[in-house]
């Protein structure tokens, strides 16, 4: 029994690994447990155990590390601030010897340091660069104007900047580079005399410029945008600087076994080649010139110009000249940044460099950068983004757009509308272009504008308004409604009347009238089925007119009028030269023999005092032989037009004629302003001198405002206003043929033509066969007007509405008429 416990003991005792490790001390398992045997997987927690531990020793590294990185830090701030206290009770140095000091000390630092992955706010180098900064405006305050002293003599001699911008580039320690831009910035912000002038300062500046940009969003964006900006600044004070930045490249194009030389005739032949300093050089100078000038050849080698072979070998190879504008690009690469504020400034920036008066600058502006494509592309992306169906009303109405100042919020904006965001943004770069158009020095304006109509307005906008959707169509006249109104840049507003009329100058035929078709379209369009696409396009060329550029009318109106073929020719005799008593020209006819107007008498004719009292008296200064007709027959004739059963105004308070005058004589003024310049004549041309003989076309234009005229009754009361708005503004235009045209009525139409009081006297006509066949026509017609008025509320639809509101807009038009011819004679009669 005892050796059956013991063999049941060993046993146990040999399947316990754990005992046998402690009591045998073998790593194998017990005593008792054969050699080759395989030891069982210890329990999962194990495992666990050792990867906490390995996990724990990590992080314990990772805070003694962080540990170390904090000590340094706090060592260096105490460093930094116990230097501070020293310099501030130690007797000061000379300001060289102090600004030596600074400098030494940062170079120090990249000879000792062994960590360059600490960033550069836990060294002393900002400290120094400020510290180097003061002394250098210190300096320059001790010092006469003018005057270099030997800190900014050092600073220019050992090339600080050079190196600065090595140090800035290799963006080391990290964060050097926003360091450096901020020392060039306030460098050249700070210190007052000319910098940029000096090879050791535009030649880091140069390179310095290539880096900005290169990276959008980068943490740097900031200080590159400020830097940038600081040196347009220098340049808009000094425009013979931007010279500096104009880096050139001759890149020679060597033919088949010819070396790449440059012969003298070519020297000779280049135009001025430009150096660096934008000053030129003979060929005998080029030895003179090492340093300033940069070649480059088709494997991009650069070589300076005194090691060049000048030769006058036959064999030569071409040269082109090209030039760099690596501040221009820098600029555009910031104007895509997704920051709002750097975006802007890069703008501003732009604005300024265009404006620079240097020949050589405009064209490498607009040769060697892409400016011209990047406006077009983006106005072009911006246009595209608009939501196809805008309403035209929310175009309209959108309120002024200031480039810059586009900030938008969709919730806040009580009037938000769909589109209205890509609207702003649109009408906002479409602002930016027409004002860096109109500051541009008159090279770059002129390519820029160019760019404009070729990439956008014919290349985008043409096919839009060509197209046959009355959508479309609406959405599209509607921009470019927006567009006209917006522009104020001579040259932009140049291509842009290029792009709509074209630029004929010769009188039109009725079969060539499409020879611009994109014109034929827009005028035609004036007439078109839909009334809300008649009426957009009709305020178009409204607001068209109202631009300060003679093309403009010439092409709508005043090349039809030129030779005066409207009129019928009459050779002089003395009869004809005899004056009537009551001021008529012979010849003229007068409105109370037509059969139109034999209702009227004399007691009615003049009923209305108020005219009568300010048309002008016959007086010695303007007598009645002075080849005009009498203003106040002209003010009667348009007056009288309407029939009295017809009229309504006299019954409403503050209608009257005299209200007109008022506005006619601000309008008028404003249009002789613009006007001024064209140098038009004072009097018709001498009909001696005109060709008579040629047919009379009034031209597409004036031919749709007269049908649309002659179916005013027909029409709706929003298009007649529109139509008789154009018609008067083109009256205000003070050119003698005009006037002659639209506003007198006594001048002898040749047979077959017709003008707009001829036009009027036949819609009177029609008139006055309708309000026979209409029962209580007067009572209606008043009712209307003070409906139109807001006197009355909206009641029962009247019948002949259309007709009552044509009548309206009729006998107002012809009291505006009235009003125009006498502000006009007025002007021309006064002294």
């Amino acid at each position: 029994e005892e050796r059956r416990l013991l063999s049941s003991r060993r046993r146990r005792a040999g399947g316990c690994q754990c005992h046998g490790v402690r009591r045998g001390g073998r790593a194998g398992g017990c005593l008792a447990a054969p050699r080759a045997r395989t030891p069982r997987p210890g329990p999962p927690h194990a495992a666990l155990t050792l990867e906490r531990r390995r996990r724990i020793e990590e992080l314990s590294r990772s805070s003694r590390q962080r540990l170390l990185q904090s000590r340094d830090r706090m060592f260096s701030k105490l460093t930094s601030i116990l230097q501070h206290a020293v310099e501030a009770l130690a007797p000061s140095l000379p300001l060289q010897e102090d600004f030596v000091y600074h400098w030494k000390a940062i170079t120090h630092y990249y000879i000792e340091t062994s960590d360059d992955k600490a960033p550069v706010t836990d060294t002393n180098i900002p400290s120094h660069l400020e510290q180097m900064l003061d002394i250098l405006v210190q300096e320059e305050n001790e010092r006469e104007s003018g005057e270099t002293g030997p800190c900014m003599e050092y600073l220019l001699h050992h090339k600080i900047l050079e190196t600065l911008y090595t140090l800035g580039k290799a963006d080391c320690p990290p964060g050097m580079k926003q360091q450096v831009l901020a020392f060039y910035t306030k460098l050249l912000g700070r210190i007052r005399q000319p910098l940029l002038p000096h090879i050791n300062v535009y030649k880091p500046v140069q390179k310095l410029i290539r880096l900005c940009g290169e990276v959008l969003t980068a943490p740097t964006e900031n200080e590159e945008i400020q830097f940038l900006c600081i040196v347009c600044a220098k340049l808009k004070q000094d425009p013979y600087l931007v010279n500096f930045f104009l880096e050139n490249k001759l890149k020679a194009l060597a033919s088949k076994g010819s070396a790449s030389v440059i012969t003298e005739d070519m020297l000779k032949g280049q135009d001025s080649l430009m150096t660096d300093t934008g000053q030129s050089f003979q060929p005998e100078e080029i030895s003179n010139a090492a340093g300033t000038e940069h070649i480059e050849k088709e494997d991009d080698l650069s070589t300076s110009l005194d090691e060049l072979n000048v030769t006058s070998s036959p064999e030569a190879s071409a040269i082109r000249l090209n030039q760099d504008y690596n501040l221009v690009n820098s600029l555009l690469n910031l104007t895509k940044s997704p920051d709002g504020r750097i975006a802007v400034k890069a703008c501003e920036g732009l604005m300024l460099l265009v404006s620079l008066p240097e020949p050589a600058a405009a064209k490498c502006l607009t040769q060697s950068t892409c400016l011209c494509e990047l406006l077009t592309d983006r106005l072009t992306t911006l246009y595209k983004a608009l939501p196809p169906s805008v309403d035209p009303l929310d175009i309209e109405s959108v309120e002024a757009i200031n480039w810059g100042l586009d900030s938008y919020s969709h919730k806040e904006d009580a009037s938000a509308f769909p589109g209205k965001r890509a609207l702003i943004s649109f009408l906002s770069w479409f602002d930016y272009c027409d004002q860096l158009i109109k500051e541009s020095q008159k090279t770059t304006a002129v390519a820029m504008a160019r760019s404009v109509r070729e990439r956008f307005f014919v290349g985008v906008m043409e096919p839009q308004l060509m197209q046959t959707s009355e959508i479309g169509i609406l959405t599209s006249t509607a921009l470019l409604h927006r567009i006209v109104r917006q522009v104020t840049s001579d040259v932009l507003l140049q291509e842009m009347v290029g792009f709509i009329l074209g630029g004929y100058r010769e009188p039109e035929t009725l079969t060539g009238i499409n020879r611009h078709p994109l014109r034929h379209r827009l005028i035609e369009h004036c007439d078109h089925i839909s009334d809300e696409i008649s009426i957009m396009t009709l305020r178009m060329f409204e607001h068209l007119l109202q631009k300060p550029n003679e093309h403009i009318l010439y092409n709508l109106v005043l090349r039809n009028l030129e030779e005066r073929n409207y009129t019928e020719y009459k050779p002089p005799c003395q009869e004809d030269k005899d004056v009537v008593e009551n001021g008529q020209i012979a010849g003229a006819v007068d409105l109370e023999e037509d059969p139109l107007f034999t209702d009227l008498s004399p007691d009615n004719t003049l009923s209305n005092q108020e005219w009568l009292s300010a048309s002008p008296p016959i007086s010695p200064e303007h007598p009645k032989n002075d080849g005009k007709t009498e203003v106040h027959k002209i003010v009667n004739s348009f007056l009288c037009l309407v029939p009295e059963e017809a009229k309504s105004s006299y019954h409403v308070e503050g209608t009257g004629y005299d209200t007109y005058l008022r506005d006619a004589h601000r309008q008028f003024r404003d249009y002789c302003a613009i006007c001024l310049r064209w140098e038009w004549p004072g009097s018709p041309k001498s009909l001696e001198k005109c060709n008579l003989e040629a047919s009379f076309f009034e031209g597409h234009f004036l031919k749709i405002l007269f049908d649309r005229m002659g179916r005013i009754l027909d029409q709706p009361y929003d298009v007649n206003l529109q139509v008789t708005s154009v018609l008067s503004k083109l009256s205000l235009f003070p050119h003698p043929h005009i006037h002659e045209y639209l506003l007198d009525p006594y001048v002898n139409l040749a047979s077959g033509c017709r003008s707009l009081f001829s036009v009027i006297v036949r819609v009177v006509g029609d008139l006055m066969v309708r309000i026979q066949r209409i029962p209580d026509f007067t009572p209606k017609l008043l009712l209307v007007r003070k409906r139109l008025l807001g006197l009355e509320p909206e009641g029962p639809i009247i019948d002949h509405m259309t007709l009552l509101e044509g009548v309206i807009v009729l006998e107002e038009f012809c009291k505006e008429l009235a009003a125009i011819a006498f502000v006009k004679y007025h002007a021309s009669s006064t002294p």
